[in-house]
C-alpha cells in the first residue's frame, strides 16, 4: 500500500486522487471542527467553497457555519471553533460549512473513491477506516492560502505512524510522510506547544482562540472518522 503526503493544496493535482482513498487534513480548525461537530450529535456536514454556495445549499432547518480569516462570516450561525459545535447546538442538525482552506481541500479531492477528514483528534480512528478499504492512500494538508501549516504536517505525521502500527503490511511512504511521521514522533510529547507556536497557532491565539488550538492539539480523543458520500461528511 503506497501513502502519499501532500503538503498543501497548492501541491495537489485532481488525478493523484482517482481510485485512491482520500484523507483530509485541516487542523485549525475546519476538520477538527467536523470531528468535533459529528461527535456532538450533528447529522452531517455539507461543506463547499463559498459563502454563496452555502447560502444556495441552505434547506429550511439547516445551519451555516465556517469563517473568513479565522472570523466568524457576517449573518451565519456559526463559526469555525470546534468548540461551539455543542450538542445543544448542532444536535441532529445539518451544518453547511464553508471555511478558507479545509472545504476547498475537500472540493480538491473530489476524484478519491473514499474521501476521509482527519485531525489529531481522530487520527488512530481515521487512518484505521482508511486502511479498511485496501486503496493506496493520499493525505491532503489543506495548509494555508495555498502554503504549508505545520499542524497539518504534524497531523499526517500521526496518520502516518498509526497506519504504520495498524497495517499488516508497512506502508511505503513518499519522502513528505516520512519526514512529517518523524517529526511528529521527535515532538509528540510537545504537540500542544509546537502548535502555539507555528503561524496559525500564533494568530488565533493573537485573536483570541487559544483554547480552539488546546482542544484540537488532542491526539486521538476521538473515533469519529467524518465520511464523504452524496455531498455530505457523515459518520458512516
Amino acid at each position: 500500500m503506497k501513502v502519499e503526503v501532500i503538503p498543501s493544496i497548492h501541491e495537489a493535482v485532481a488525478d493523484q486522487f482517482a481510485g485512491k482513498t482520500a484523507i483530509v487534513i485541516d487542523v485549525l480548525r475546519a476538520t477538527s471542527t467536523m470531528v468535533a461537530a459529528l461527535a456532538a450529535g450533528c447529522k452531517g456536514i455539507v461543506p463547499v467553497e463559498t459563502i454563496e454556495q452555502a447560502k444556495k445549499a441552505q434547506a429550511p432547518g439547516d445551519l451555516l457555519g465556517g469563517e473568513r480569516f479565522c472570523q466568524k462570516i457576517p449573518g451565519f450561525d456559526l463559526g469555525n471553533s470546534p468548540l461551539e459545535y455543542r450538542r445543544d447546538i448542532v444536535g441532529d442538525k445539518i451544518v453547511v460549512m464553508t471555511t478558507t482552506n479545509g472545504t476547498r481541500a475537500i472540493q480538491t479531492s473530489l476524484q478519491a473513491e473514499t474521501i476521509l477528514a482527519g485531525s489529531l483528534l481522530n487520527g488512530a480512528a481515521c487512518a484505521a477506516k482508511a486502511l479498511e478499504s485496501e486503496r493506496d492512500i493520499v493525505i491532503l494538508c489543506s495548509g494555508t492560502n495555498d502554503v504549508f501549516s505545520l499542524e497539518d504536517g504534524l497531523c499526517a505525521g500521526l496518520l502516518a505512524a498509526e497506519l504504520s502500527r495498524l497495517a499488516s503490511v508497512p506502508p511505503d511512504f513518499n519522502d513528505v510522510g516520512l519526514a512529517m511521521m518523524y517529526t511528529f514522533e521527535r515532538i509528540r510529547d510537545n504537540l500542544t506547544e509546537a502548535i502555539f507556536g507555528c503561524s496559525n497557532g500564533k494568530r488565533l491565539s493573537r485573536l483570541g482562540f487559544s483554547q480552539d488550538i488546546v482542544y484540537c492539539s488532542q491526539v486521538n480523543r476521538l473515533a469519529v472518522v467524518p465520511e464523504f458520500c452524496m455531498g455530505v461528511m457523515k459518520q458512516h
